[in-house]
């Protein structure tokens, strides 16, 4: 059984997500995590400019992602910042190209899942994903979110991310924060909810 972990991450906020989905993801016997990542956009001077180059290049040894590969794994969980409340331009770009996808119905009865991160703690984090969900559900797939099975979620103490929709974190202002422990453990949770019932599905 393969799950297929699927991110863009300018900063490295959601690259540190996705691994910690990708241990999740292993808690589960008899399955594949592969983590890739969508194509980037931007020449590599806008990079430098927005100072993600160095971040850019410290997941070159990330494989990137063709639509082919979506149609090969039993899940799949997408990643993605937050940009004014919807998913990055990177990710709707790579999405856009699945229309064969769509038309085979490659897609119909997979897991698709979601998590994401947001500069701030009212930054979108709820509204990616459950817009993120619109184009998985055209597709067909069985949407999993993060149950309240992990009940750190309701923590009140201090700044945190996750929500029932998905695991999420937050960047920070300046894009210096790192994922905290609860966002981390939430991420590793949905990463092995996915897989669980993949299993039970594939069963």
């Amino acid at each position: 059984m393969k799950i297929l972990i699927v991110y863009y991450s300018m900063y490295g906020h959601i690259y540190r997500m996705a691994q910690a989905v990708a241990e999740g993801v292993k808690f589960v016997d008899g399955t594949e995590v592969q983590i890739e990542r969508v194509p980037e956009t931007l020449p590599e001077t806008v990079l430098e400019k927005m100072g993600a180059l160095q971040v850019q290049k410290q997941q070159a040894d990330i494989p990137i992602c063709s639509v082919d590969d979506l149609a090969e794994a039993d899940a799949v969980i997408f990643g993605t910042p937050t940009r004014f409340g919807n998913m990055c331009g990177q990710m709707r770009q790579f999405l856009d190209a699945t229309g064969k996808l769509w038309a085979s119905g490659a897609l119909v009865g997979k897991i698709g899942s979601v998590f994401a991160s947001s500069n701030t703690q009212h930054g979108g984090q709820e509204s990616t994903i459950l817009s993120f969900h619109i184009t998985l559900l055209h597709h067909g797939m069985i949407i999993v979110g993060l149950p309240y099975a992990f009940n750190k979620q309701m923590s009140t103490e201090g700044i945190i991310g996750c929500s029932p929709y998905g695991a999420s974190t937050v960047a920070g202002a300046d894009g210096s924060r790192t994922p905290v422990e609860i966002d981390l453990a939430g991420a590793r949770f949905q990463g092995e909810h996915v897989a669980k019932i993949a299993k039970k599905l594939a069963g």
